[in-house]
């Protein structure tokens, strides 16, 4: 093991599962990679987001975690505080729900905490039920896009201000396959996820320009997830990579750097895969 490797599995001994996958990243982040950034992640309570805030919070950032369950949050911000330098924030928020002044109420407490806003992660998804298009009750319809979608949208308008403050920030929208290809009985997820990818698309093309914010999309795929229990009930979750096998992507979108160490910047816009991003991944 490299010097560099091995600094990098002392300082992830706490979060075992992460230092696991680290010995294999190909990007030798520093351990405060993330220290001067303010990161708002939802569905911070449970799966990718979970992984994510205490990935996020590992390398140094003060994170922001929205979800629906205050006890779940509670339980990520207490591993955050024991584990790691940094104390992170509570939203609870049920996205089912978000309206604009309670979005507008977050940015300004944002905006009066910290001034600023890095990254926005969006993780908190509903999946909605399994079932043919021809008969989808249209209130699971509404309630899976207003969380996927009107939600993310809210969020991304009401914080723009404080991203477009930032130096360089980064949006990042969670995707799936079935939002790039849809297949059948995937209802309102599907059609929200592919709502999502223009969402992502638009917003980049809006923000080129100036260059300050990058907007991607990232489809995790078959991940060990509740959601993905949920969707597949009957699969064996051994088989499935784990949250924290993802991290290292997740990672490179807020601190882009080349595989040499090098600080460097990404092509905004892209559609990324956890399976393969490391031959497509496009740079500046």
């Amino acid at each position: 093991m490299s010097q560099p490797d091995h600094a990098l599995a002392t300082h992830l001994a706490h979060y075992p599962e992460l230092a696991k996958h680290a010995a294999g990243w190909r990007h030798p982040f520093d351990t405060q990679a993330l220290s001067h950034k303010v990161i708002l992640v939802t569905g911070a309570g449970d799966g990718l987001g979970a992984a994510t805030a205490k990935t996020y919070a590992s390398f140094g950032a003060t994170v922001v975690l929205l979800g629906r369950t205050r006890s779940k949050l509670e339980a990520v911000n207490d591993w955050i505080s024991t584990n790691t330098a940094t104390q992170p924030v509570i939203v609870p928020c049920d996205l089912e729900t978000l309206d604009m002044e309670t979005a507008n109420n977050l940015a300004h407490s944002i905006g009066e905490a910290f001034g600023r806003l890095d990254g926005i992660v969006h993780h908190a998804s509903r999946l909605g039920p399994r079932a043919p298009l021809a008969h989808y009750a249209l209130d699971e319809w509404l309630k899976v896009m207003q969380t996927n979608v009107n939600a993310t949208f809210l969020l991304n308008q009401t914080l723009f201000n404080l991203l477009d403050t930032s130096a360089r920030a980064c949006i990042v929208h969670t995707s799936s396959s079935v939002g790039r290809v849809g297949r059948a009985y995937w209802g309102a997820y599907a059609a929200s996820k592919f709502a999502l990818e223009g969402l992502s698309q638009v917003l980049a093309d809006e923000t080129e320009v100036a260059g300050r914010i990058k907007v991607f999309s990232v489809n995790p795929g078959g991940t060990r997830t509740n959601m993905r229990k949920e969707a597949y009930p009957l699969e064996d979750p051994d088989t499935l990579p784990t949250p924290e096998a993802h991290m290292e992507l997740f990672l490179l979108l807020q601190q882009p750097l080349r595989a040499n160490g090098e600080a460097a910047e990404l092509v905004t816009g892209q559609q990324l895969d956890c399976r393969d991003w490391r031959d497509k991944l496009q740079w500046v």
